[in-house]
């Protein structure tokens, strides 16, 4: 992804790669390498609690499917590290049918229910920030009365200003001093039990 300051790698994974992404354990795994950079299996299962067999499994996994690297220039030899290839992964389901799209809502189910997850345990822990990170901490909605297009358009808009704002910051693991890895979730979507069904309101 090219945009003002650096370039942000990304990636478009087949079906094939979006079915082995969709575990929960793999996202996490791929947070962690995301955010903080290399690290090892024995680290990962330690953090999450995990089998450090499985661990390895799930980082083979990954890396067969195109999203992770070894980091062979990392460590002693005696454990393997691993980095993340790109920083950023990129799917639309619009125009995918029968089971490609099958597939791919399962995908995006799990990526809710991981951004579910995290939205929770940020409200958790909201108590326990410093109140500048309070005030730099935000819940809101804004429901609109747009069409498609212009919902398009203002995803478009604002997805630009934080490829913008990404492209702005360190690559993962370089986070200066006094930062915090902040997320911003993107969500745009017709509004619950308004929606027709089907192109013909039926």
């Amino acid at each position: 992804m090219s945009t003002p300051g650096r370039d942000i790698s990304s990636y478009v994974p087949s079906i094939q790669s979006l079915r082995a992404l969709a575990h929960p354990d793999r996202m996490r795994i791929m947070g962690v390498l995301r955010v903080e950079g290399p690290t090892t299996a024995t680290a990962l299962a330690r953090r999450f609690g995990l089998n450090s067999g499985a661990t390895s499994y799930h980082l083979r996994q990954l890396h067969a499917y195109g999203f992770i690297d070894p980091a062979d220039d990392l460590g002693n030899g005696r454990e393997r590290w691993w980095r993340t290839r790109h920083e950023s992964t990129l799917y639309d389901n619009a125009e995918l049918t029968g089971t490609d799209l099958e597939s791919g809502l399962a995908f995006a189910q799990a990526v809710v229910s991981r951004h579910a997850a995290l939205m929770q345990i940020a409200q958790e822990q909201y108590r326990d920030l410093s109140v500048n990170w309070r005030k730099g901490t935000i819940q809101s909605d804004f429901i609109l009365p747009l069409t498609p297009e212009q919902a398009k358009a203002l995803h478009e808009k604002i997805s630009a200003l934080l490829w913008e704002a990404k492209a702005a910051t360190p690559p993962p693991g370089e986070a200066p001093p006094g930062t915090l890895p902040y997320m911003v979730l993107l969500y745009g979507f017709p509004y619950p039990d308004s929606v027709p069904l089907g192109e013909d309101g039926k």
